[in-house]
């Protein structure tokens, strides 16, 4: 047999899984990585443990399946964008790596857009500043840990530093660094320029050599296979930004459909051959096909929400749940099919980590009274959550022209029927979603594909290896009922622009 292994450094979980030439899932494994919150607004991972949970779950998935690792063709890796792990000169990592979802570095994206940098750069970036760029991070770094940047490196994103640890070499994926702030999306290549704009241009040896997605960036050492189990010299192809490995995973490889993640963030997104140069979307980041940019509208507002709904508020029920045997996503999808549409439950706000409307926002449950339940808050948490999605959506379809789309649905929300129809009816939009678990080490396994000879192009790999499931349609009456709840949603928002800046002073 013959395998495709994808590896996913997600913003929870890091997962290993192992696929065939049709895009069949043998196996999956997957373990809970730490994210530590130390101030309000930041959330890092240790380093070296989460590169122990990256051999963990290759050896786990080896070992508990009976793999002959002779048998693993190549190796593609994925991980969340944006964020900073680096590298330092001492042979260890110089800090804990910083995920997405930290939200330290506002002031900087918010001060550049003021006074103007942000503009500059955008005509060489093609994107807007986020606070958990790495141009952000590495001047909050700059001017609050100066000793750490003396000491880097490499700079690295997720998935690019533990494709160093299984390589020995430092290499820099296009698709993830074209989102870091530090790209010319002209040039394709890093930009002196940019990092000046920034003052950071004294990092400018500390960016890897730039690579594809599909290109062998690396073989494993004999250090890494002894920690992993794999064979010493197997292949490891530069992998992709888990947005470019969601999107080949749902087969959304063209024009014609819009690829929606609801994972730790609100991904929205599709690709096309020229990049949306009036400023009118988040971002444009180079797609991981040749000659085609990702066109993207996001934020972490979405699962990862539901995700602090578990942690916070159902601690003893998921407990239960797992002594019983039972999932814990299943009793909450029952939980939320005891309501209709048109009933009345909490507005909530899913900017527990950051927001897409005003850096400062904060989560929220508006309209609370005595009678509402932890169920009534579950389905609001479901509803803000969608509610987010069509935020970004509407910004996206602005720029098809009037082309409609089918939305191919990932994450969490894919693999829940009450979600996914609520999905449906909110955008009014059909929803499709796809038969496999994990969508991101899938879309690796799809490249590995192509780049060791087993199909001719990305595309007919995805062809083959992608299985669609029949399209769940909008209900019109259920979209004019959540229509009203969306309208509703948007004013809240607009009603609270004010209050976060008086907020942020308490905080801090």
């Amino acid at each position: 047999m013959r395998y495709y292994l994808g590896l996913d450094n997600g913003g929870t979980n890091t997962k290993a899984a192992l696929f065939t030439k049709d895009g069949s899932q043998v196996a999956v494994e997957s373990i809970a990585t730490a994210a530590i919150t130390p101030f309000p607004d930041f959330v890092e991972r240790d380093m070296d443990q989460m590169w122990d949970d990256n051999c963990t779950v290759i050896r786990n998935l080896i070992t508990k399946n009976n793999i002959d690792p002779k048998d693993i063709a190549g190796i593609g890796l994925c991980g969340h964008g944006k964020g900073l792990y680096l590298w330092g000169k001492d042979g260890h990592p110089v800090r804990r790596g910083i995920i997405s979802s930290d939200n330290r570095a506002w002031k900087y994206a918010s001060d550049w857009k003021a006074d103007g940098t942000e503009a500059k750069a955008f005509e060489l970036s093609c994107q807007h500043i986020m606070a958990c760029q790495p141009i952000c991070l590495l001047a909050w770094i700059r001017d609050n840990e100066p000793e750490a940047l003396n000491n880097i490196e490499w700079i690295f994103e997720c998935k690019d530093y533990v494709r160093f640890r299984l390589t020995g070499e430092a290499r820099a994926e296009i698709t993830d660094y074209s989102g870091t702030g530090l790209m010319n999306l002209h040039t394709a290549s890093f930009d002196a320029e940019l990092l000046k704009l920034f003052g950071l241009e004294k990092l400018m040896d500390a960016l890897p050599p730039i690579c594809t997605s599909t290109e062998i960036a690396g073989h494993i050492t004999k250090e890494s296979a002894s920690a992993t189990g794999l064979l010493e010299g197997t292949p490891v192809i530069g992998g992709m930004f888990d947005i470019n490995a969601c999107a080949l995973a749902v087969n959304v490889t063209n024009e014609d459909n819009i690829c929606m993640i609801a994972g730790t963030w609100s991904i929205n997104e599709y690709p096309r051959k020229t990049a949306v140069l009036d400023g009118s979307v988040q971002m444009n980041s180079i797609f991981c096909l040749p000659d085609h940019f990702l066109i993207e509208e996001s934020s972490p507002t979405s699962a990862g929400n539901n995700e602090w709904f578990i942690r916070q508020l159902l601690p003893e029920l998921r407990e239960q749940a797992k002594k019983n045997g039972q999932s814990i996503y299943e009793i909450m999808n029952n939980w939320c099919e005891e309501f209709e549409p048109k009933d009345f439950v909490p507005v909530f706000l899913p900017f527990l980590t950051a927001s897409n409307v005003n850096p400062l926002a904060r989560g929220a449950f508006i309209g609370l009274d005595a009678s509402h339940t932890r169920h009534h808050m579950l389905r609001a948490v479901y509803e803000g959550i969608v509610f987010s999605h069509r935020w970004h959506l509407d910004r996206l379809m602005k720029t098809r022209n009037g082309k409609g789309a089918t939305i191919r649905l990932a994450g969490g929300a894919a693999k829940s029927k009450v979600w996914t129809q609520m999905f449906a009816d909110v955008m009014n939009l059909p929803i499709e979603t796809v038969d496999v678990d994990e969508t991101g080490a899938l879309g690796c396994a799809i490249a590995v594909a192509y780049a060791v000879g087993d199909h001719e192009s990305v595309t007919e790999a995805a062809e083959h290896m992608c299985r669609i499931n029949p399209a769940i349609h909008p209900r019109q009456w259920a979209h004019d009922e959540y229509e009203k709840k969306y309208q509703l949603y948007k004013k809240v928002i607009a009603s609270l622009d004010d209050v976060w800046s008086d907020m942020q002073k308490i905080i801090s």
